[in-house]
């Protein structure tokens, strides 16, 4: 790009930003230094990369979404949480609300995220230990006690049974008094991810995308604010993926969500902005600053020049990041603040729109209150003392940084044509093979969602995965790749942690609780809305009205969920030598 378009595109920046609303915090140095609110390349300077790189704010929005940085807003600190009873997680919301936290965000326990009630047989030992036990709008409810839902932001963890703990969330909001139309959060529904990485499934795919087509449809007509999709990368790095892999799996993955919506005949510009992304934040530094970056601006231009989006939002890549779960170590388990502390900056510098950090006992059990402020007071610390804040994209136009950008972002591309060729699409462009693909109509949703689905049920993607992880587990034991505490620097004076447990009580009376309130409601009007429910899952109609029709009654998740099994197969995935 020449200087004078170099010129004329920071006329354009410097425009927007002082258009725009900023927050009324101080913005100098430690020392009282005055800095700009970006930085380009110098006057009458030529410089090719501009074209990729660009201004904050702006296509390919590499360097943000917002010419104003975090000086606008600063990223959203958003703490996942959940264990043990409604009430006891509630408490946890309170404290993390009070402490600074901006929103909330939910972690289900493994019942609930298998769509099975709490007195269900398959949920014996597990009620509360890995999230919070939730069976009915009741505990909703419960969860959200005290908490101004049409106020805070809510996020929800739960993909396979996403649609009818959404519809939990509703009806717990209706009480409440809230409009429900002015609503805003996340709800998960990735089910790709749960294929390819975290196995939380309950049918087959072309059943779940149903559920998500009628979500998809519903907020947009109905919660225009609310995103019911978050297509999750972070249980596919965690899996054991590569950074590329993680950026183009799950990219590619919104690509198909992408398809569903165009299939169900909405509007890319209507839909798209309802789609947002959650990223892991891995401890090698630049390289995750890289995959944010690069991950904008691949979304931004397929959206454009792919799919059609024509809006700012609908090219936008709004994302969520939670520091690695899996660089946590159960060895010198202090040391897990640094990793925090540095997946944070990493995120942050990437442009992170909210974020969770992991507490340093993680590793080992639930978080205590006392890890769990730790962990938040990291945030706080970037936020407030670090002067990360004060320009944005710092790190923009960095010659390593820039060149491993467009190094991932190459490695995402290759990857799309080979799931392209699982679909049966070929050719050099990805993009443009997926553009000519939609024009001709071949495929039932989309081309790329041809692909992710044959990746799915050939094992594609689990082997990719399975051979990263087993590569760089072959490197730490040679010792080419160090773990301090596990492989080097295995010293120590540290002592055992006191770490969090949940009693079984809380089992024992999540059950009689769950019991109670079966006896006390309406049972005939429970199974008419359960039948409805199915009757209308038989049509093209939406699901989402008679879904909550059913909640309203206090039909339980596992109820709602085990008549759609019914009704529908559960999915077992082949076995895979």
């Amino acid at each position: 790009m020449n200087s004078a378009d170099i010129s004329a595109g920071r006329d354009r920046w410097q425009e927007r930003y002082d258009g725009a609303r900023k927050r009324d915090v101080d913005f100098t140095t430690l020392s009282g230094l005055e800095l700009d609110p970006a930085y380009g390349p110098p006057e009458d300077v030529d410089d090719p990369r501009m074209e990729r790189i660009g201004w904050p704010g702006e296509f390919p929005y590499t360097r943000g979404l917002y010419p104003t940085g975090y000086r606008g807003r600063a990223w959203t600190i958003r703490q996942f949480a959940g264990f043990g009873n409604a009430k006891q997680t509630n408490e946890r919301y309170k404290m993390l609300l009070a402490a600074g936290g901006g929103g909330l965000s939910v972690a289900f326990d493994m019942p609930t995220l298998m769509g099975r009630d709490s007195d269900d047989a398959k949920s014996l030992g597990e009620v509360g230990h890995c999230g919070v036990a939730i069976d009915s709008a009741a505990d909703m409810e419960v969860l959200f006690d005290g908490i101004d839902l049409q106020g805070v932001t809510t996020s929800m963890t739960i993909s396979g049974p996403a649609v009818p703990a959404f519809c939990m969330y509703l009806v717990a909001a209706e009480r409440q008094g809230a409009d429900i139309t002015k609503l805003d959060g996340t709800l998960q529904t990735d089910i790709f991810k749960e294929y390819i990485a975290q196995k939380e499934w309950l049918f087959e795919p072309e059943p779940h995308l149903r559920l998500i087509g009628d979500l998809m449809a519903y907020c947009a007509g109905t919660i225009p604010r609310y995103k019911p999709l978050s297509v999750s990368g972070y249980h596919i790095r965690e899996a054991g993926s590569t950074a590329a892999q993680e950026l183009a799996f799950t990219i590619a993955d919104g690509f198909g969500y992408v398809e569903l919506g165009l299939s169900r005949g909405l509007d890319v510009n209507v839909f798209a902005p309802g789609l947002s992304f959650f990223f892991d934040s891995h401890i090698d530094f630049f390289e995750e600053i890289a995959k944010f970056r690069a991950a904008r601006r691949i979304w931004a231009r397929w959206l454009r020049d792919v799919y059609g989006a024509t809006s700012e939002k609908a090219q936008w890549m709004r994302f969520h990041t939670q520091t690695a779960g899996v660089s946590l170590t159960a060895q010198q388990p202090v040391n897990n603040v640094v990793r925090t502390a540095v997946e944070a900056l990493a995120a942050v510098l990437g442009g992170t729109n909210s974020l969770h950090t992991n507490a340093l006992d993680e590793t080992l059990a639930l978080p205590t209150d006392e890890t769990a402020e730790i962990a938040l007071r990291t945030q706080t610390v970037l936020m407030e003392e670090t002067g990360v804040v004060n320009v944005a994209d710092p790190l923009g136009g960095s010659w390593y940084v820039e060149a491993l950008t467009d190094r991932i972002e190459a490695e995402a591309e290759a990857i799309f044509r080979r799931i392209l060729s699982l679909g049966g699409e070929q050719g050099e462009d990805a993009g443009t093979t997926t553009r000519a693909a939609l024009a001709a109509g071949n495929h039932k949703i989309g081309p790329v969602t041809s692909g992710i689905l044959r990746g799915i049920e050939d094992g594609w993607f689990t082997g990719e995965i399975a051979e990263a992880a087993f590569q760089y587990q072959q490197k730490l034991e040679r010792g080419e790749k160090r773990i301090v505490g596990v492989n080097c620097h295995t010293e120590t004076v540290a002592r055992d942690l006191d770490i969090m447990r949940v009693s079984h009580e809380v089992e024992r009376a999540q059950v009689a609780l769950l019991t109670d309130r079966k006896g006390a409601r309406d049972q005939a009007t429970v199974d008419a809305a359960l039948k409805h429910l199915i009757e209308v899952s038989r049509t093209d109609e939406n699901m989402i009205p008679a879904m909550l029709d059913a909640v309203r009654a206090e039909a339980t998740l596992g109820e709602i969920c085990d008549v759609l099994r019914e009704e529908w197969g559960e999915y077992r995935e082949p076995a895979r030598f």
